[in-house]
C-alpha cells in the first residue's frame, strides 16, 4: 500500500511538471547589410527547438509578420525572409536611382520576445522600427497570441468568452486611467478614435504583469503621444477570458 501511494504521488507530480512544461528556444539573428551604401536589416526572433505543430506554427507567424514589415514593393511576393529583406534593399536602391541627392540610408530592426507562457498559451510580442526616408521612421509593436494545446495562433475573439463585455470593462477602465469622465466623450481629451466610439486596439497580448492593450502610434493619438498602453491585472479580467490565468 505504501509504495501505491508513492507511484501515485509521483505520478501526479510528473503530470503537472508536464502540464507546467514550458517550450525551449533559441534566439535566431538574421543580419543584412551586404554593401556600404545598403540598407542595415537587423533581426532577432525566439526559435522552438521541439519539432512540435506549435513550434511550426510560431516560425510561420513570425516570418509571415516579417515579411509584411520588409516587403516594400507590393507587386513582389516575397516567401522568406531573405526574400523579403531582397524587397526592402531593392526598394532602397530604385528610390535612389531616382532622387539620388535626396536619399537617405533605410533601415529596419525586427527583434521579438516571449513575454508570456503557460500550460495553454503562449505570447510573443514583435518590436519593430522601420525608417524609409522622411521626419522618422516609423515604430511599432504587434502581439502574437498562441494556443499551446491545439498548436494554433489565437485571433483576439478566441480570447474572450464575450468581447462587448469585455469591451465595455476595457473602456471603463481605460477612461480611469485617462482621466476621461464617462459622461465625456471618449475624445474630449484629445484622443482620436473614429466616430468618437471607443474600440478594442489591434493588438492584445498576455503579459506577465497582465493582459495588455497597446495602441500603437496614429491609431488613436498624434506620433507625438507615442503608445498607448493598458495592463489590465488577471485577477479583474479572468472572468471574461476563455482559459483562465492563474495569478
Amino acid at each position: 500500500m505504501k509504495f501505491q501511494i508513492v507511484f501515485v504521488l509521483c505520478f501526479v507530480f510528473l503530470l503537472s511538471c508536464k502540464n507546467d512544461e514550458k517550450l525551449t528556444f533559441e534566439p535566431v539573428q538574421i543580419t543584412s547589410n551586404s554593401c556600404a551604401d545598403c540598407p542595415k536589416v537587423d533581426i532577432s526572433i525566439p526559435k522552438v527547438l521541439e519539432n512540435s505543430k506549435i513550434g511550426r506554427t510560431i516560425e510561420t507567424a513570425l516570418q509571415e509578420e516579417i515579411i509584411f514589415l520588409l516587403t516594400f514593393d507590393e507587386e513582389v511576393d516575397a516567401k522568406s525572409i531573405k526574400e523579403a529583406i531582397q524587397s526592402f534593399n531593392k526598394g532602397y536602391m530604385d528610390l535612389k536611382e531616382l532622387y539620388s541627392d535626396e536619399s537617405v540610408g533605410w533601415e529596419a530592426n525586427i527583434a521579438g520576445k516571449v513575454t508570456f507562457e503557460d500550460q495553454n498559451r503562449l505570447t510573443i510580442l514583435l518590436d519593430s522600427y522601420i525608417f524609409t526616408g522622411g521626419a522618422h521612421g516609423y515604430s511599432g509593436k504587434r502581439f502574437l497570441n498562441f494556443g499551446k494545446k491545439k498548436g494554433k495562433e489565437l485571433e483576439t475573439w478566441e480570447i474572450f468568452k464575450n468581447m462587448p463585455e469585455f469591451e465595455d470593462f476595457a473602456e471603463e477602465k481605460f477612461r480611469e486611467q485617462e482621466n476621461i469622465a464617462l459622461d465625456r466623450a471618449i475624445n474630449s481629451t484629445g484622443f482620436m478614435f473614429e466616430n468618437d466610439e471607443f474600440y478594442l486596439p489591434e493588438n492584445i497580448g498576455f503579459t506577465e504583469e497582465g493582459l495588455q492593450l497597446l495602441y500603437n502610434q496614429y491609431e488613436v493619438a498624434s506620433y507625438a503621444d507615442g503608445p498607448i498602453v493598458l495592463t489590465l491585472s488577471y485577477n479583474d479580467i479572468n472572468a471574461f477570458l476563455n482559459t483562465k490565468v492563474k495569478s
